[in-house]
């Protein structure tokens, strides 16, 4: 009973107001807690949805989704498929002189199926970035369309003096089925219709690096006719900045395009 009553006799302490609580808090040391995520505005988020905007996807870009898709696919065939069986196939899908005369629209739609070099070719790489760019800004139709344009335009510009040449007697009749096919008319058009959306310090250094790699080829002479064809290309792109900018501002851009 004494011990009882001694502590009931013993006052309470008060408790320290919150100031001094975080002043005596002070000298403990803190305890790691999980780390937070990033909030969505943070940086490392924004930069991390920036960077997967380069790449199509199915909601943003499907245009380019599904053609990339269906380039995977070819790609596939072509790494499975017998020398013998996968040569009739491209020889089918050539954009050769032979060809152009008997089922143009047919070869000049199934030739742009294919990837010279597979999926690990720079021109498959090129092709997912700058289509997904260009289908952001213009649209996935007008994307497409600026790919064609650059394909059929290019592909008619390197075939059409090899039949007139054919008929000169300048070549051989054989150079009517020389094999031609691939994405990279058009990949090269799309970079130059690109670039004339892009702000200036971008658009001159990319037509520069892309004009001299181009021009380099040419002159290592390996396949004249292919590398003429892409700076063709390349120039068709550029000559349609009126028109896919025009396409950019009717799609309502924030800011305007640079001059």
């Amino acid at each position: 009973m004494e011990r009882t009553a001694r502590a009931a006799s013993t006052p309470t302490p008060e408790p320290l107001p919150a100031g001094d609580v975080a002043v005596l808090l002070d000298g403990v040391p803190r305890q790691r807690g999980p780390l937070a995520a990033p909030a969505p505005g943070h940086p490392r988020t924004a930069l991390r949805l920036r960077a997967w905007r380069l790449l199509p996807t199915p909601t943003g870009t499907p245009v380019t989704f599904t053609y990339t898709a269906i380039l995977a696919l070819t790609s596939l065939f072509a790494s499975c498929a017998s020398p013998r069986l996968l040569y009739a196939v491209y020889q089918d899908s050539s954009t050769d002189v032979a060809h152009l005369l008997r089922t143009p629209v047919f070869v000049l739609l199934a030739s742009a199926l294919w990837v010279a070099g597979g999926l690990l070719s720079p021109f498959a790489l090129a092709f997912a970035l700058v289509l997904t760019a260009l289908e952001r800004r213009i649209g996935g139709a007008r994307a497409i369309v600026v790919f064609l344009t650059g394909h059929v335009l290019a592909t008619l510009a390197t075939e059409v003096p090899v039949g007139l040449a054919v008929l000169a007697g300048h070549l051989p009749t054989t150079s009517l089925h020389r094999l031609d096919y691939g994405i990279s008319f058009g990949v090269a058009a799309s970079i130059g219709a690109l670039s004339g959306l892009l702000a200036p310090w971008l658009r001159w250094p990319l037509l520069a690096l892309v004009g001299y790699d181009l021009i380099e080829d040419l002159i290592a002479f390996e396949d004249p006719m292919t590398n003429w064809g892409h700076l063709i290309a390349l120039g068709i792109g550029a000559a349609l900045w009126p028109v896919v900018r025009r396409w950019y501002r009717e799609r309502g851009p924030a800011v305007a395009v640079p001059a």
